[in-house]
């Protein structure tokens, strides 16, 4: 079965604000101080590309698999593409996922 290698651009770094104040530590930061937004990373046989934040990565593995595989998501307009994001609840990252 043929794989394809996939392309992860940062999105969006997004700052929940009340929801961190409320809950968050002091010590945690406002938003993700692993990526940055506009950045691009590429899966290469389906593996973490180097530098890739962990956490995000166990959140967006699948739809990585998915597009990898050739498969596609019925819900998104473009083939080949997704929207996924890592669920960190007080530093969420949205993440576009492209089959190359």
């Amino acid at each position: 079965m043929p794989s394809y290698d996939v392309k992860v651009t940062v999105l969006k770094k997004v700052k929940t604000g009340e929801i961190l104040n409320e809950y968050g530590a002091s010590t945690v930061e406002a938003e993700c101080p692993v990526v940055k937004e506009g950045v691009d990373y590429v899966s290469k046989g389906g593996k973490m590309p180097e530098g890739f934040c962990g956490w995000a990565w166990a959140d967006i593995q699948r739809d990585i698999a998915v597009l990898a595989f050739g498969g596609d998501f019925p819900w998104i307009k473009k083939k080949g593409t997704m929207i996924s994001c890592c669920t960190d609840g007080l530093r969420p990252v949205i993440f576009k996922l492209e089959r190359l």
